[in-house]
């Protein structure tokens, strides 16, 4: 069973969950962490009165059929009833090019045609407002519908009917629906026309940005699906990248654990341009070097671990309890708390990802001395704190330790900015920097060296692993052939593995002793055997994982490693990075394909 079996719309804008018989059960406006107007994802359908989507109920509905258009985050849905009648759901985000500039508005299109019998539809489009507490009042005219909120007003344009819609009527298909939800502004244009004329210009743009994309010979569908889908969790107005479009699915059941991840963390934001920049998807990490020197910049050059896709750096954690949660199981929160805390990897990972403004020719922006010394605030900060205790990557709300991995990152951020002042020549800066990041590097090995264990640990002075320690010869503080890095990875595949999937941690935390498997982290594991030279390993294992996707190719945050179920936050930026990354360490090369 795997009830996150959904397919993610979206146009970098705005995004939306459609579920396997086209009820769109999550959305918000008027962007990727606005008001949710759809939420039956956190309040599942029981009752008449239930509010919270949009859906197309076929009568006598017999099966449901659902793909992407080749290429794009065009979704399409085939309902067939038991009578031989056959309806097509298309749902969309426009994003094409026009008038020299992208066209991303915050609407979601849809339309529904018959395509064989005489099938009879019900279609319910009931949003809620004000956080799914209560359902928005109405006003309607010939040809649209609009939803009038505490927070707003949106409008519905369609050619179906506007009493069949407010009535809820059952109406038998003849001729394709068209509708059109978005800003409440006039439609320029009938609502067939624009809904053609968007899904054909959608379509061609989505086309042209896969055919940039520089891809590995194998897994190329499975890339091409994560890659678009990681497109759809960037907002390009500010370049913040969302790690997952939803709150509050729970890592897993009945855990408590469940958090809003419609924000931008500043760690799974570098992973997520890293990995688009990799494929040729190089203006996602232009607008997010933006974004990271206007969040710094703003803060004085003190980061915390998540902000605002506006950048804006209070999100208040709340418990809403009118929303009963996924499947029932709440609590459904608003909010971050771990905004709040001190995470030290951070400086580290903003650094990383400015570094490719100094390396990187593609760029149109080219790394100067000018943004060297902002980026130097960033490193003084590193330096002061790569001993200093926090609540690591894993955002522990126990008692803060010294988080080996965070003290990692702080010696990427004075390395890569010793790497930096050696490309500009400043050899000065170059001596000052290698000789902090020295420093860090003996203070690590001396500090989360277990002897005993023959492995870094996950805090300082500590006995326990994390999954983090995986990337300690990806990030370069060991080298592959280090015995220190193969004795580590051995020793977190006799701690931390459970059947095909890695753990983030097996100690119990303040939620109790993890039950599922962090995508990601399965991921780091594939990699490291690929390092080490384990590549038959290594790829049976990444096989075994891609065949874990749901239906339609996508990935939540974790799986349970018995039941293989989907849960946590959907879709998942990092278990797509992942995907991405391993895909293209262990592609055969295009020259030996043929």
């Amino acid at each position: 069973m795997n009830t996150l079996d959904l397919g993610a719309i979206g146009n970098a804008a705005v995004g939306a969950l459609v579920n396997a018989h086209g009820e769109i059960g999550w959305a918000c406006l008027p962007r990727l962490d606005g008001d949710p107007v759809f939420c039956s994802l956190l309040r599942p359908r029981c009752g008449e009165d239930d509010f919270g989507f949009w859906s197309v109920d076929l009568v006598d509905l017999e099966r449901a059929e659902q793909s992407y258009e080749p290429h794009t985050p065009i979704l399409v849905t085939r309902l067939v009833d038991r009578h031989g009648g056959v309806v097509e759901i298309v749902d969309f985000a426009p994003r094409f090019r026009q008038h020299g500039r992208l066209f991303t508005p915050a609407q979601f299109v849809r339309t529904v045609r018959p395509l064989a019998g005489s099938p009879r539809v019900h279609v319910r489009i009931r949003p809620a407002a004000e956080e799914g507490a209560r359902r928005p009042s109405l006003t309607w005219g010939s040809n649209h519908v609009r939803f009038v909120g505490a927070g707003g007003v949106t409008r519905l344009t369609t050619d179906a009917s506007i009493t069949a819609l407010l009535e809820e009527q059952p109406v038998v298909l003849r001729d394709t629906l068209s509708f059109l939800l978005g800003p409440d502004e006039t439609l320029q244009g009938s609502p067939a026309e624009v809904a053609r004329r968007f899904r054909e210009q959608t379509r061609d743009y989505w086309l042209d940005w896969v055919r940039d994309l520089s891809i590995p010979f194998e897994w190329q569908e499975a890339i091409i699906r994560a890659a678009i889908t990681l497109k759809l969790a960037t907002f390009d107005d500010t370049g913040a990248i969302v790690a997952a479009m939803t709150t509050s699915v729970p890592e897993a059941p009945g855990s408590g654990r469940n958090w809003d991840y419609r924000f931008c963390w500043l760690r799974d934001a570098y992973f997520t341009v890293n990995a688009l920049n990799r494929l040729n998807a190089t203006r996602s990490m232009e607008r997010y070097l933006g974004y990271i020197i206007n969040v710094a910049a703003a803060g004085g050059g003190t980061l915390q671990p998540v902000y605002t896709i506006a950048g804006r750096a209070d999100l208040e954690e709340r418990r809403v309890d009118w929303l009963p949660g996924y499947r029932g199981m709440g609590p459904v929160r608003f909010g971050n708390q771990a905004a709040r805390q001190v995470q030290n990897d951070v400086y580290g990972s903003a650094i990383l990802a400015a570094t490719h403004a100094f390396f990187d020719l593609r760029l149109a922006a080219i790394g100067n001395e000018g943004l060297f010394r902002q980026l130097e605030v960033l490193g003084h900060q590193a330096l002061a704190r790569h001993d200093v205790p926090d609540a690591g990557l894993w955002e522990l709300r126990g008692s803060p330790r010294v988080h080996t991995f965070s003290s990692v990152m702080c010696w990427v951020a004075c390395d890569r900015l010793a790497k930096i002042a050696t490309r500009l020549g400043l050899s000065h800066d170059a001596e000052a920097w290698r000789a902090g990041a020295t420093r860090i590097h003996k203070r690590i090995c001396e500090s989360a060296w277990h002897e005993g264990r023959q492995a870094f640990t996950a805090t300082f002075g500590g006995q326990s692993l994390d999954a983090s320690l995986l990337l300690l010869a990806e990030l370069g503080f060991l080298r592959a052939d280090d015995p220190r890095f193969a004795s580590t990875v051995a020793a977190i595949e006799r701690d931390l593995r459970r059947g095909d999937f890695i753990f983030r941690y097996s100690e119990p935390d303040d939620f109790g002793t993890p039950e599922t498997a962090f995508l990601v982290c399965t991921f780091w594991y594939v990699d490291a055997l690929a390092a080490l030279g384990r590549r038959d390993e290594a790829r049976a294992l990444f096989e075994s994982t891609l065949a874990r996707r749901n239906r339609l190719g996508l990935f939540s945050e974790d799986i349970h490693p018995v039941t293989g179920e989907h849960w946590g936050n959907f879709p998942q930026t990092y278990s797509l990075v992942g995907l991405v990354n391993s895909a293209t360490r262990l592609s055969i090369p295009w020259h030996e394909a043929f």
